[in-house]
């Protein structure tokens, strides 16, 4: 069974920077994207990023596009993502999430492995 444990998250500044990290542990294949997700209360968990299992590839959504950096260190069977210049409506939790295969994809299907969730509050 596939486990993610997520860690970062937090208070952070309008403009200044964090990272969120997802350890990924018990895969069977080599091959998974991670995709990074976020919800508010009262409103539809949404894709934010993702990285794909098998050439690096990324994707994000239009509103992180040049702010927010998702890597992954395979050595160390982690991903993480970089929120540079957050902004308040950033605020949310986010969530990491896997599945096996090539490619990623910028919505919820997919997935079958979640993380717990870490909260980031953008705020002065």
């Amino acid at each position: 069974q596939m486990t993610l444990v997520q860690s970062g998250g937090g208070l952070v500044q309008p403009g200044g920077s964090l990272r969120l990290s997802c350890a990924v542990s018990g895969f069977t294949r080599v091959h998974y994207a991670i995709g990074w997700f976020r919800q508010v209360p009262g409103k539809e968990r949404e894709a934010v990023s993702c990285i794909s299992g098998n050439d690096g590839s990324t994707s994000y959504v239009d509103s992180v596009k040049g702010r927010f950096t998702v890597s992954r260190d395979n050595a160390k069977n982690t991903v993480y993502l970089q929120m540079n210049d957050p902004k308040p409506e950033d605020t949310a939790v986010y969530f990491c999430a896997a599945y096996y295969g090539a490619g990623c994809q910028l919505r919820r299907a997919p997935y079958d492995y979640w993380g717990r969730g870490t909260q980031v509050t953008v705020s002065s």
